[in-house]
């Protein structure tokens, strides 16, 4: 189960992360404006928010197993569409499509980890399956090197969106070798027991609202500010910083890198330290670092140390979020509620890419990463501060009372 949801996150990773890297290839092929280029990258962001919303929903009423399912083949099927585009339109509107499985993925493969995995270790495990997102990314920049290297920009760009079929065989995968946790599986014959169907507007309910507005808000934190910079430092390195292809992709590996390991620290921290503490301490220096990367006037090879702390705190802070997200909501409406907060979070953190190209017309773009990823690294720090901690929490409630918690489990 495990490899299943590595491996779909990581999918998920390469086909969103393609679109950063061919920005710069469409500006030269299209004569695309960055203004337009963020707004496709905004598009795709927020209709991720409604399908990973959606997807919530679904996977509370129908099961985990058989929506990661449907996810996968839905964002698999549009991103190859995407290389048989042919103007900003038409792109706007396969990534804007796309958007609705790449959201859904990750709301349902993390309930379903987190579901699984004893208290002790699932902040570890759900933040080990968040690290395949530096995997995927790294395998979108390598991707985007061979391809380049080989075919012209006129069709490379094509042959690296339609390589986004390679993700379809995982659908059969899951589909023999992966079924819904016990947890849910007892969840859903208690319902049924007492004729509860379930609602999603349970997350709004007295008991809940608070912790459903408050985890929306460090969710937008966290994807606004990892969005501005990933979105447009591809962009940045080469107009700004005047890097070729090959000495962009190798800053990128460098912020990779530090990504991968980020997220497996903070994963082990999190169970460490407790989830909030994590997300202060992870997104205080992730807001230091771009502010440092994008607005101090360093040298270049400065510039390619830095990548590795950035990626490393950039990354790392989302580390905890999946089982945080778990083990703040009963388990009757778990997915919905997981589903709404975190996209909602991508939703009005997807603001933050256009922002940046709307600013980067009256400031340099260097400068309008910095400022926007900043404010969006102080929100995370209140949001963590007015939450309440979770760690070692056990996911084993077959209650139908929403605003019934959940007992801890002994660390």
């Amino acid at each position: 189960m495990l490899g299943a949801a590595f491996a779909g996150y990581g999918v998920d990773a390469f086909d969103y992360m393609v679109y950063t890297f061919l920005i710069p290839t469409l500006v030269v092929v299209w004569g695309l404006t960055k203004v337009e280029a963020g707004n496709i990258a905004t598009a795709a962001l927020v209709t991720s928010a409604i399908g990973g919303w959606a997807a919530g929903i679904l996977a509370d009423r129908y099961g985990r197993v058989v929506v990661l399912q449907g996810t996968v083949a839905w964002f698999t099927l549009f991103t190859v569409l995407s290389g048989f585009t042919h103007s900003y339109e038409q792109l706007l509107v396969t990534r804007a499509l796309q958007g609705f499985g790449f959201g859904g993925e990750w709301s349902v493969g993390s309930v379903l980890i987190a579901e699984t995995i004893q208290a002790r270790y699932r902040g570890k495990a759900v933040g080990l399956v968040q690290s395949s997102w530096a995997v995927g990314w790294a395998c979108a920049a390598i991707a985007f090197w061979a391809v380049f290297a080989l075919a012209e920009p006129a069709v490379a760009w094509r042959i690296l969106f339609w390589l986004g079929a390679l993700p379809s065989v995982l659908i059969f995968w899951i589909r023999r070798n992966i079924e819904d946790p016990e947890v849910y599986r007892q969840t859903r014959a208690a319902m049924r027991d007492v004729g509860d169907t379930g609602s999603f507007l349970d997350i709004f309910s007295r008991p809940l609202i608070g912790r459903t507005v408050l985890a929306s808000l460090l969710a937008t934190g966290m994807q606004g500010g990892y969005y501005a910079v990933t979105t447009w430092l591809p962009t940045y390195l080469k107009t700004e910083r005047n890097l070729s292809v090959l000495n962009t992709s190798g800053y990128l590996l460098m912020l990779i890198f530090g990504s991968f390991v980020g997220y497996l620290t903070s994963a082990w921290l999190s169970d460490r330290i407790g989830r909030r503490l994590g997300f202060i301490l992870f997104g205080f220096c992730a807001g230091l670092l771009v502010l440092a990367y994008t607005l101090i006037p360093i040298t270049d090879p400065v510039m390619l140390v830095l990548g590795f702390p950035l990626g490393f705190f950039l990354s790392g802070v989302f580390s905890g979020m999946g089982a945080f997200l778990s083990e703040l909501f009963p388990s009757r409406i778990r997915g919905s509620a997981q589903g709404f907060c975190y996209n909602f979070g991508r939703a009005t953190g997807a603001i933050c890419p256009a922002v940046v190209g709307h600013l980067s017309g009256s400031l340099t773009l260097g400068i309008a990463i910095g400022v926007v990823a900043a404010g969006a690294y102080c929100l995370v720090i209140v949001a963590a501060l007015l939450l309440p901690e979770t760690a070692g929490r056990a996911l084993d409630s077959c209650s139908a009372d929403p605003s019934e918690p959940e007992p801890v489990a002994a660390l």
